[in-house]
Formats: structure tokens, sequence, C-alpha cells
């Protein structure tokens, strides 16, 4: 297999700048496709249903799923990768131990739903038979700390309160000290996805309290414990208290409020109520790491404090309905539909749950995703696409840092960092140049939980051994098979994975403009998120400080201000309107990273003018591109679900961002009577 180096872009920007743009292939078809076009809609009046709006009005959703559109398309094509990669696998008879048994003995436990069944209730009686055996809360804080997962993740994947255990762990580089890896610890708790499912007075989130108080009953009727309601009654009552301790997600956001060095010592001090000595021995801490950041350090305080307050038998079962979740797809059919009742259709709208064998695939790729992508970036990553797209990230850069040097409002000090920053940010194409180094563990294809549990296991104790060490700026956040792109502030970073640089996205037949409009959008999309509201925090060696003048942070903040505004006034269904203030990161990262993708498309031409292809000019192409790409159809409820507790702006707004664009306007002859028109000084330029 190749080893694919991550670039240096200190190299790349470099080069850009000197010679404005690399040499790059550029293909012959337009990229995009007129049969999804509505010309019945004016494209200054929705450009999102201009350029989508004949697919959507046939688009089905299926049943199995709680959206359709560009994103899904490309996931089943890494889903029949993964397929083929895991039935190979199956062939094979590999030699215990190597990639090809785990990933064909874990896929074979999993899918053996014959043997699930006869199986019964007894592995799970096994599992939470320690609950109830606890008689004291310094046994429960032991039992918890020994349940602590690195689970929760403020930087690079948004997961402010992710883990249903009572504290999540995230270990990266210090905010304060660059040089060495510090452990963050977060919130958590909650059966639910956030805070706000509890706390709300809309009639939506006080319809699925209820569902979730009728699922907590039924799953503990089905592990055969005495009184489910009742049980039911007290995890909900306790989770109410932990929502109500807990910080919301824009709070958990900010940087500046999660920054709080807690030694050891501090977390009895500031957070009594918890045997905190006795937690961290079992969540397997070393002994020696002394210093802490407290993410959310006002939810860690009163969480601890319930700890003490609240009664051991509540906790217990408590412990025992979030077991139970998390191991209901490898328990018998009643469980598994009773999860996927509320969880898939209640909560998100989705009438049927995916097929097992598709879901055996998935679980495959959360336990052993390093494993199975090793073998995925070696057959389906192709070198041409490998230089297409690196010539991309190059030029993209350029285009980044040529708009830094223009700006007129930035002062040179404040400008000098910005273009330090990128001038050292790596990129990593398709899959890691070194694969991270999990501890062993082992698969038993009789033993689905068992599996489940020592994968979760595995992937905590590799976590917590980086404690001690330098950080990795080169470390990856996601599988080479993973649908998605991520920047990754702290390492100032940026990982393309393979899976997502393939049609409609990318491909090296497609003309510039398309490319750039699609892929290239994403590109700049998470380098700009080096200088969001979250990344403009970070200096060049991923430090947090202040690199701002005063006047240069107020007109940032200005900016940011505007586009939250834009997107407070987007209505998603009837009364339920966008969270500007939530997804700003992501909404500006959608504006910065639209118009350098742009501007590198228009220099990637060399001075001359694009072609017409298929009647279309090439800032037509382009624009259309970046909408077909985020082409979507979402369920109410899923949508509902998603504007309450996720920082991205729902697909058909984020296609919107091409108002802020000035070259939009000619593009499609927006006119000012329009309802997407903005008047050139209202359009929002954060870079």
């Amino acid at each position: 297999m190749k080893r694919l180096t991550v670039l240096s872009i200190a190299l790349l920007a470099s080069s850009a700048i000197a010679t404005g743009v690399a040499a790059q292939m550029i293909g012959t078809q337009s990229g995009v496709d007129p049969a999804l076009i509505d010309k019945s809609v004016k494209p200054g009046d929705n450009f999102d249903d201009y350029a989508n709006g004949t697919w959507r009005k046939t688009a089905e959703i299926e049943p199995a799923r709680s959206s359709t559109g560009v994103g899904v398309e490309v996931s089943k094509v890494a889903e029949a990768r993964n397929a083929t990669i895991i039935q190979d696998a199956a062939k094979a008879k590999a030699a215990p131990g190597t990639s090809q048994r785990l990933i064909a003995d874990y896929y074979a436990a999993y899918n053996d739903t014959a043997a699930i069944e006869a199986r019964g209730v007894a592995p799970l009686k096994a599992l939470i038979a320690p609950y109830y055996a606890l008689r004291d809360k310094a046994a429960l804080a032991k039992l918890m700390g020994a349940q602590m997962r690195a689970d929760t993740d403020p930087f690079n994947n948004n997961n402010y309160a992710s883990t249903t255990n009572l504290f999540g762990l995230f270990v990266s580089q210090d905010l304060n000290q660059p040089k060495r890896n510090t452990p963050y610890l977060m919130q958590g708790g909650l059966g639910l996805a956030d805070r706000d499912y509890y706390l709300s007075q809309s009639p939506q989130m006080a319809e699925l309290r209820e569902g979730y108080k009728a699922y907590l009953t039924q799953i503990f009727g089905l592990a055969g414990l005495s009184d489910p309601a009742a049980r039911a009654a007290r995890v909900f009552a306790l989770e109410m208290k932990i929502a109500a301790a807990q910080t919301d997600i824009e709070a958990s956001q900010d940087a500046s409020k999660g920054d709080n060095p807690w030694t050891r010592a501090d977390f009895a001090r500031k957070a009594p109520g918890l045997d905190w000595t006795a937690y961290w021995a079992a969540a397997g801490i070393p002994a020696g790491q002394q210093d802490f950041i407290a993410w959310q350090p006002d939810a860690i305080t009163k969480l601890s404090g319930l700890v003490a307050s609240e009664p051991l038998a509540d906790w217990q079962d408590w412990l025992t309905a979030h077991r139970i979740t998390a191991v209901a797809s490898v328990l018998p059919k009643a469980f598994d539909d009773a999860r996927f009742a509320f969880y898939g259709k209640q909560l998100n709208g989705t009438p049927a749950q995916q097929t097992r064998d598709k879901r055996s695939i998935a679980a495959v790729n959360a336990a052993l995703g390093d494993e199975v992508g090793r073998l995925y970036a070696a057959r389906y990553f192709s070198a041409q696409s490998k230089a297409e797209i690196q010539t991309m990230v190059k030029n993209i850069v350029g285009a980044f840092d040529q708009r830094i040097q223009k700006l007129d409002w930035m002062t040179p000090g404040t400008k000098a960092e910005a273009r330090r920053k990128l001038s050292v940010l790596y990129v990593g194409v398709g899959y890691p140049d070194h694969w991270r180094a999990f501890p062993k563990f082992a698969v038993d294809a009789k033993d689905p939980i068992g599996n489940l549990e020592r994968a979760d296991q595995a992937f905590y104790r590799y976590q917590i051994g980086k404690l001690g060490k330098a950080p990795d700026r080169t470390e990856w956040w996601m599988t080479p098979q993973t649908v998605n792109a991520v920047n990754l502030p702290l390492q100032n970073a940026l990982n393309f994975p393979a899976a997502i640089l393939q049609a409609p996205y990318f491909d090296a037949k497609y003309d510039a403009a398309a490319n750039y409009g699609a892929i290239g959008a994403v590109i700049g999309h998470e380098i700009s998120h080096s200088f969001d509201n979250l990344g403009a925090d970070f200096d060049s060696t991923g430090k947090y400080r202040n690199w701002w003048t005063p006047a240069d942070l107020a007109r940032f903040e200005q900016a940011g201000s505007a586009l939250a505004a834009q997107y407070d006034a987007y209505e998603a269904l009837p009364g339920l309107k966008l969270k500007g203030k939530q997804e700003l990161g992501e909404n500006i990262a959608d504006t910065a990273g639209l118009t350098a993708a742009y501007e590198a498309y228009r220099a990637s031409y060399g001075g001359k003018e694009p072609p017409v292809i298929d009647g279309m000019t090439g800032d037509q192409r382009f624009f259309l591109a970046f909408a077909q790409s985020w082409r979507t159809k979402m369920r109410d409820k899923a949508l509902r679900a998603r504007i309450a507790t996720d920082v991205h702006a729902p697909a058909m707004f984020r296609v919107l961002t091409v108002r802020n664009l000035d070259a939009w306007y000619p593009a499609y002859k927006v006119q000012p009577s329009e309802k997407l028109y903005l008047a050139p000084g209202a359009r929002v330029h954060v870079w």
C-alpha cells in the first residue's frame, strides 16, 4: 500500500503565492446536472429551489433514512465498498489477530441475530449486575470512573455533551501549553441529545419527553426488572436535574469559557460530591497527570453535587437504562426495536430501520475503523485523485492567503499572524501518513456485546495513552471511509478522507468550475474553520491566545453578528427558525470557504475566461455545482432535531451562502426586487 504524506501547506502556500496557481488538469464535462434544475424558480428568489427543485419534487427518502441527498448518495458508494471489504475478509479465513479476521469476526457476531435471540437477556444481566451490587457512593464513583470514555470533543466534532456517562473525556493538545497533551473533562449524562429536549416548553419537545419516558419503561420491563414505570420515572427525574445542570450549546462552543485549567486536587475542592480520587483511579488516568481542563466548570460542579444529593437507587437505574440503550442493537430484537421506535421513528421521523447487514457494516466501521480504512484506502483511493486534490488545496490556500494580504480593515500585526497560521497548516488527503496504534482487543464471533465493550475500551485506552506525550499534529480524527471532512484547530490541521473525494463532489473529468464549486467549497470551508469564531482564537502553534488587535477583533465580531442575524431570519418550518449564533462558526466557514474556492477557481484558468459548457458560463456552473452538492430532502422531525442540537445550518440554507458573494449576482442577473438580494453593503464578507 502506498503511503500518503500529509501535505505541508507551508510549502504549498508559498508556491501558490509566488507563481499565482499550480498547474492543474481541467476536465471538459460540466459537472452539474441540468435535470435537477427548476427553471420556474428565479435563482434570486430561492437558489436552492432553482438548483435542486425538480429533483426535490420527485426525490424519495428511503424508509430507513431520515433524509436523502448527495451525502446519502456518496455514503452508499462507501457502504458498498465497505461491504466488499468485509465480504472478502470473511472469505479469507485469515489467521486470528489479523485485520481481516478481526473484521470478519466482529461482523459475524453482530450480524448473527439468531444467536443473539438464543442468548436472550443473560448477557445483559451480567452487564448490569455490578450496578445493583453497589453499596455506597464511593463504589458508585469508582464504577462511573471505570465507565468513562473518550466520547466528547469540543473542537473537532462539536460534541459538547455527547456522552451518556456523567462525564466524558477529550485528550488533545493543551490549550495553553501546545507541546503537551491534556485531558479535557466535559459534561454528559443525558439519554436525549441535548438539554433543550428536557427544558424546552415547546409542544414538540414535551411530546418527545413523554415518548422517552415510555421508552424507558419499556426497556426496564424487557430487562425483567420490577416496577419498570417507577424506575423510568426516577431516571427521567434525575436526567431533568442533569439537564438543568448542563451548560448550553452556545456557551459550550466558546473557548474563553472552556479554558479552565484545574489540577487534580481542584476537583475535590471546586466540585465536591463525587469521590474524585476513586473516580480518576478507576478511569485509568495516570497518577502523575495533575493538570486538566474543565471545559464546562459550572456543569462539572453541579453534576458532581448530584452524585452526592441523589439516591443511590436512582443512579443504579440511570446506569442500567443507559447501558441497555448502548447495547440494544446486540440484544434480542425486542430491545433493538424499542430503541429504534423511539430514537429512530419518534425522534427523527424515520419509518424503518436499516437492514441488519448494513447496520453490521456500520458497527464494524465504528469498532475497527482504522482496520477497514487501511484496506479501503489501498483499494479505492487513486493517485490521480490524490494529485488533483493536492493541487486544489494548494490553490485554495493561496487564494485565502491573498485575501488576507488584501484586507483593508486588518492591521499588519494581526494580518502577519493570520498568514503565519495559514503557512504552517497541515492537510491530510485520503488517509493518514501513519496509522494510529490502537491497543489490541479480542474479537469473538460469538460475543457481540463483549466486542462492543472491548472496542470502546480500546479507543479510550488509546486516547489516555497520549497523556505524557507530545501532540501529533498529523493525527487523524476520521477514517478514510468517512464521507466528511474536518478542521482540527488545536493541531492547525485538516483531514479530507478518501470517501468524500469522489463524484459528485469531485471528478477529474469535471471542468474546474464544478470541482471548485463542490469539493473546492468543502476544502475552503475546512481551511476557513481555522479563522472562524472558534479557530480565530488559536495562533499558528495551536495555542489559545488573542492575537488580534481590539479594532480588528471588533470588526471580525461585527461581521459574525451580521451573519448570525442573517441566519436567524431563515424559517425552516412554520414557527421554527434557525439559530444563527449556534451555527455561526459553520456559517463563517461556508462564507469564507466559498469565497476562497471561487477565487481559486477563477485563478486556475490563468487569466483566461472559463468556457461556456452546456450553455452555462463558468460562474454559473461554479455556483450551481455548490448548490447541487448540498441538495437534501429531510423529514420534518429530523429537521427539528438538527436545528435543536447541531452547529451546522440545514443543507438547504447552506446553499444560500451565495447571497454573500458579489460574483453570484451578475452570474444569475439577480435583481433588487428578488427575495435573496442583498445590497452590497449588507453582504457579509468575514474574510
